[in-house]
This record gives structure tokens, C-alpha cells and sequence, in this order.
């Protein structure tokens, strides 16, 4: 437990950030599963609209300092793969 003042502070603001934090990135996680689920869909056109909200949002974080950037990199790059894959297949 905190023993000062700044202490205290610093406790609380911890914990308002940490849920800030846990908030965008479920938003991110949940921007994800709409891309795949297009995908699973068969929709490419929705699965591309999806894409690009879903890369903005991780471009964002990223720049937060949220998510590694390879992170972020990784899963844009995979779901663009299925995507193309998916055109391709069409």
C-alpha cells in the first residue's frame, strides 16, 4: 500500500491508465475478429473496409506505445494475406 501522497496519486492514476489501456486493446482485438469473420464470410469487400479500421486503430496503439510494433505488423500483414487469398480464390 501507498505511503504518501504522490504515492496515492500515482496508484490511482496506474489504475486508470491500465484500464484505458485494457479497453483500446480489446477494441483492437475485437476490429480483428471482424476482418476474420468477413473473411470466413466470403465478403472481400467488407473484409477490406474492415481491414483498414482495424490497421488504424493498430497504428494507433502502436504509436501509444501500446502494442510492439511487430506485433502490429504481424497481424496486418497475415489477415492482408488471407484477404488476397480470398480475392485470389473468387
Amino acid at each position: 500500500m501507498a505511503n504518501t501522497k504522490q504515492a496515492l496519486k500515482r496508484s490511482r492514476q496506474a489504475e486508470k491508465h491500465r484500464l484505458s489501456n485494457q479497453w483500446q486493446k480489446s477494441r483492437m482485438n475485437t476490429h480483428i475478429k471482424r476482418v476474420i469473420t468477413a473473411i470466413d464470410a466470403g465478403d472481400a469487400n467488407k473484409a477490406q473496409a474492415e481491414l483498414r479500421l482495424a490497421t488504424s486503430i493498430m497504428d494507433r496503439l502502436v504509436k501509444k506505445g501500446l502494442v510492439h510494433k511487430n506485433k502490429a505488423s504481424r497481424h496486418k500483414s497475415r489477415l492482408n494475406k488471407r484477404i488476397f487469398q480470398l480475392t485470389k480464390a473468387a
